[in-house]
């Protein structure tokens, strides 16, 4: 089993105090409360000192909060790009179109993706899917690399045009 499995195994077995505890940490810096850290570095720290392969600090943290925020229960396979694509809604002229926001997304460096990601999670939270965190895990360890985002584009793309092209 990877690390990331195992992690977003951790995630999965939180009680509803921890999750609310990782909630109230939104949008902050890990460094931000002992209570919040003390919390992360018990599910973090235990599997990066049994396999250097776990994912980084950073997006662990991140996921942590994700997680917490919205606990969309893990399934392989479901990625949150190719959702966002097949969950695509008419676009409200009044409104910003939907697939600019993710299009911004994309353009995010990792410390400022939390809230784009928050509205994403809300979106596929409300239509019912579950999520791929693994994935999304993976992903996010190495959202710096072009190819990463690219992917996610082909993803929302290739979702749109099956829509379509019925």
């Amino acid at each position: 089993m990877s690390a990331t499995k195992q992690y977003i195994e951790t995630l999965e077995r939180l009680k509803p105090g921890e999750l609310a505890l990782l909630r109230i940490h939104t949008g902050q810096g890990l460094d931000r409360s002992v209570d919040g850290f003390d919390l992360f570095s018990g599910l973090w720290w235990p599997l990066r000192e049994r396999n250097e392969r776990a994912p980084r600090r950073e997006v662990a943290w991140l996921i942590a909060k994700l997680y917490a925020f919205r606990p969309i229960p893990h399934s392989g396979g479901n990625y949150l790009a190719r959702q966002l694509g097949s969950l695509r809604p008419r676009q409200d002229p009044a409104r910003e179109p939907y697939w600019k926001r993710f299009d911004r997304m994309l353009s995010l460096p990792i410390v400022g993706i939390e809230p784009p990601l928050q509205w994403a999670l809300d979106w596929v939270c409300s239509h019912g899917p579950r999520l791929d965190w693994v994935k999304l895990t993976d992903d996010l360890s190495r959202w710096e690399r072009e190819s990463i985002r690219l992917s996610w584009a082909e993803q929302f793309l290739q979702t749109e045009e099956r829509k379509t092209s019925c």
